[in-house]
């Protein structure tokens, strides 16, 4: 029997899934297909629309080897198990004379552990565990959600945190969940047998398309202990993620807090001279991080290097002690016992990282107004680690509508550990950039609008031109925009500013959940939505309702950021622009991002402005602009409100 060739297979899901072939759609399945046969490396930049989920997965399927993809976001990974993969998966079945399984894993603390919700949780003060559906009260929110947990447990077949609809509160889910780290593993576990976390890691052993996200795939790779089963083929998608989570994954936390309940739960369970040790040590620890100033610490300060150093080894002799002992009093030792024994580890091993002090990491303190301050130390790069790990024992497919920087992937592939495009020599990953294009006609579909005129944003201070600039394009628009904001504080700033000026309603984030917001703000043309950081990337609004994005500034990393300033330093002592290698691509990134908000359907308009003057004027403006879809640009205020008044007329005209 002939085998079924690609175009064929194509053809097939996209009609399964009612989407239409794009060319930039085919060039994607043919490259992903050759990377995948030859076992190479594939950057792929697949503009919104093209329909890049199955550019990857039918190329994938076809091969027959087992495929992992990671993505950073929950929406896709639903996406892709409950839409994308069924349909796909029938619609090739036919041609392929074979039907892939495939199956979603997580991290364990996004299943429901049966043993926590039978068994009660490791009580922090007292002995023994306690119940914490008796210790809530039916009547408050923690005490109706643990209870509809508890009716869910019985019903739900994954145990998936993420199929509890609607869902419930991060402290009701901690009651009823544990981390890797407190699991007592499924031989030791009354309930292992019925486990959701094992039954999930079961279920992608036999399965042939394995749906993860970034941050279990960094675990996989940093830990050393496989998490992931073993694959052939690996696909990130929204790879344009994947450092920031890697190096997420790869960041340590001490805070007084922590070490306190470590403490507690240690106390009971080890001698009393190990017990007072540890305790002795939290204290020191504690009055050194009352005085702590939010910063890089080039050199751990010698108070803090004494204070970690006892933290360190009052730890090491807890673990040790902890190993052997058995208190009749305490129920249920073994889930005491590894409870405290993962909170205990946890500090050693960021303390002793830290006192280590490798010139491969960054220290710095931060403080929070409710948690009050940490020390925190990350991977100066992790570049490293990914070329390393990533790349060694397998084919990878990067994919993301943004990898592509100031016109080329060498800046996307230095940051994962690539040399650039084309370097040859032993031990050098090889990979080739693929820019797949995009459906979208950008220069007729959208206006990129630099408001050359205003001053040049300073660090502090209102900025009433931008604000006056902001509520003449909102007018011009009749609402429909979306304001990306560098800062909360700016965004609050211009909400307030803008609905004392005009009757637009006007949504801003953090006033209720996010997806509510979206929502709202899709079903009203008239509404704005402002925001930070989670806007820039996780708004999809096709349609009238989104016909201007306003980004007030270049959002550069803040100067007083101590792992990107530390980036960039390292750059700069290795000879290197670090400005240009870590804070304009960092901005790039977002702004591609943010840019990509406007056109997300075929029958799109609208404008992207930016309301900050270097863009045009900075000589890092033309390596921004590069980064950005295709629009027509101009600096002609005018232009731009005459344009956007006449969409917002043919929006009116249509509804």
């Amino acid at each position: 029997m002939t085998k079924p060739s690609l175009p064929d297979l194509l053809h097939a899901a996209v009609t399964a899934v009612g989407g239409t072939e794009r060319p930039g759609q085919v060039s994607m399945a043919e490259a992903v297909a050759e990377a995948v046969d030859d076992n190479a490396h594939l950057l792929v930049q697949a503009g919104t629309g093209t329909g890049k989920s199955l550019g990857y997965l039918v190329p994938a399927l076809a091969h027959g080897e087992r495929v992992v993809v990671a993505t950073a976001t929950l929406a896709l990974q639903r996406q892709l198990v409950e839409r994308d993969l069924p349909r796909t998966v029938d619609a090739l079945h036919p041609l392929l004379r074979r039907r892939p399984q495939f199956a979603m894993l997580k991290g364990r603390s996004n299943y429901l552990c049966l043993h926590r919700l039978h068994e009660g949780v490791p009580q922090d003060e007292e002995e023994g565990l306690f119940d914490q559906f008796e210790a809530a009260a039916p009547s408050s929110k923690l005490g109706q959600d643990l209870l509809r947990l508890r009716d869910w447990s019985d019903d739900t077949e994954t145990g998936d945190r993420d199929d509890l609809t609607p869902g419930v509160s991060d402290r009701a889910w901690a009651q009823v969940s544990v981390s890797s780290r407190e699991c007592l593993g499924a031989s030791k576990c009354a309930y292992g047998a019925e486990c959701f976390a094992e039954t999930a890691r079961e279920r992608a052993k036999l399965a042939d398309v394995v749906v993860t996200n970034h941050a279990l795939l960094a675990i996989d790779a940093i830990e050393g202990a496989p998490v992931l089963p073993k694959h052939e083929v690996l696909i990130v998608d929204e790879a344009h993620e994947l450092v920031s989570r890697v190096t997420g994954v790869a960041t340590g936390e001490l805070t007084p807090g922590q070490v306190n309940r470590a403490v507690r739960r240690a106390a009971k369970l080890v001698n009393e001279k190990a017990a007072d040790a540890l305790m002795t040590a939290s204290e020191g620890f504690e009055r050194v991080m009352e005085l702590a100033l939010p910063g890089r610490l080039e050199e751990v300060p010698e108070d803090l290097g004494y204070a970690l150093m006892a933290l360190r080894d009052a730890a090491r002799t807890v673990i040790s002690a902890l190993g052997g002992t058995r208190d009749k009093s305490v129920q249920d030792e073994d889930a005491v016992r590894k409870q405290a024994m993962a909170s205990v580890e946890s500090i050693h091993s960021v303390a002793e990282r830290i006192t280590q002090g490798s010139e491969y990491d960054v220290v710095w303190y931060e403080r929070h107004d409710r948690f009050g301050a940490s020390v925190r130390v990350a991977p100066l790069s992790v570049s490293g680690l990914l070329r390393e790990k990533l790349f060694a024992d397998r084919s990878v497919v990067l994919t993301s509508a943004t990898l592509k920087l100031g016109g080329d992937f060498n800046g996307v592939g230095a940051s994962l550990g690539l040399a650039p495009e084309g370097t040859a020599g032993d031990d050098i990953p090889q990979w080739k950039g693929l820019d797949v294009g995009s459906p979208f006609n950008y220069p007729k579909q959208g206006i990129l609008y630099v408001a050359r005129h205003l001053a040049t944003p300073g660090r502090e201070g209102s900025r009433t031109d931008m604000l006056d600039e902001l509520a003449e394009l909102v007018e011009a628009a009749g609402g429909r925009t979306l304001g990306l904001f560098s800062s909360m504080r700016a965004a609050q700033a211009a909400a307030e500013e803008l609905r004392g000026r005009q009757d637009k309603p006007i949504l801003l984030q953090g006033e209720e959940t996010l997806g509510e917001l979206i929502k709202n703000f899709a079903a009203d043309p008239e509404t704005c939505l402002f925001g930070t950081l989670s806007l820039w990337q996780g708004v999809d609004v096709p349609g009238p309702s989104c016909q201007l994005v306003v980004m007030d500034r270049i959002p550069f990393p803040r100067p007083d950021d101590p792992l990107m300033s530390a980036r960039q330093k390292a750059v700069e002592e290795a000879g290197g622009n670090g400005f240009m290698a870590v804070a304009a691509t960092h901005a790039a990134l977002l702004m591609a991002q943010g840019a990509g908000r406007l056109v997300r359907a075929m029958g799109d308009k609208g404008v992207v402005a930016v309301l900050d003057p270097r863009l045009a004027n900075a000589r890092y403006g033309s390596y921004l602009r590069a980064s950005l879809p295709d629009f027509w640009y101009t600096t002609d205020r005018n232009q731009a409100r005459r344009s956007l008044a006449a969409i917002d007329a043919a929006a009116k005209a249509a509804e």
